[in-house]
């Protein structure tokens, strides 16, 4: 087992939930709620990484993110790295690679709330801010959680983007889905099995987790 693999791709899930659970919410919550002029393009780019082969898009962000680009330059200005092949790209790639996986169920959850809650929530004298972190907040919870679930499970298990942007820096990028590749590379399948299994384990406590979150809060029971 590959611990400091591991510990990389456990940061980089926590760090991305983190970034990306509020700006989720945000955009699952308008998107539930208000209609505009080209919603349904702006929902079909939040599904764009759903579709796109990991190494297509990873390649579209590290070009993005080199230093020829403008971000990437600006970057290197300011911090004196590259965006790419560094932990800080690889989180920014990371974040785009899940919004899928946050916005929309998230959106899901604030759709499910009938209009009349709301409507009912503003003749008691509730500011929209109000009825959104005492109302819908908590109504959408189980959506919210589940979201945030998603995306660390789906970040300890991505591979294409992971390899395209961050590369296999030791103990910065190198997570543990890199060093299972390498470890079967160097036909180790042994520790290659056992770090898989890891995975495999996460992957079906998230399944279990977002079943169980899924259920109307009467019918469940233990995982």
């Amino acid at each position: 087992m590959d611990i400091v693999a591991l510990r990389v791709s456990l940061v980089l899930a926590a760090a991305t939930v983190t970034v990306l659970l509020p700006l989720g919410i945000w955009a699952g919550h308008a998107l539930a709620i208000r209609t505009f002029r080209g919603k349904a393009l702006v929902e079909a780019l939040v599904a764009v990484p759903l579709i796109l082969p990991p190494t297509v898009l990873g390649f579209y962000l590290l070009v993005t993110f080199g230093a020829r680009s403008p971000l990437g330059g600006a970057f290197e200005a300011v911090f004196g790295q590259t965006l790419a092949f560094s932990f800080a790209g690889l989180l920014v790639a990371s974040v785009i690679v899940n919004v899928p996986f946050v916005v929309q169920p998230i959106q899901r959850a604030f759709e499910s709330i009938p209009q009349e809650v709301r409507e009912a929530a503003a003749c008691c004298g509730l500011t929209p801010l109000q009825r959104f972190v005492r109302i819908e907040i908590p109504l959408a919870w189980p959506g919210i959680l589940t979201a945030a679930i998603l995306a660390f499970a789906h970040t300890l298990g991505e591979f294409g983007v992971v390899l395209m942007v961050g590369g296999n820096i030791p103990g910065e990028t190198r997570t543990l889905s890199i060093a299972i590749y390498d470890r079967m590379q160097a036909f180790d399948d042994r520790s290659a099995g056992i770090m898989a299994a890891t995975l495999l384990v996460l992957a079906l406590a998230t399944l279990s987790a977002t079943t169980w979150l899924g259920r109307p809060s009467r019918s469940r029971g233990p995982l």
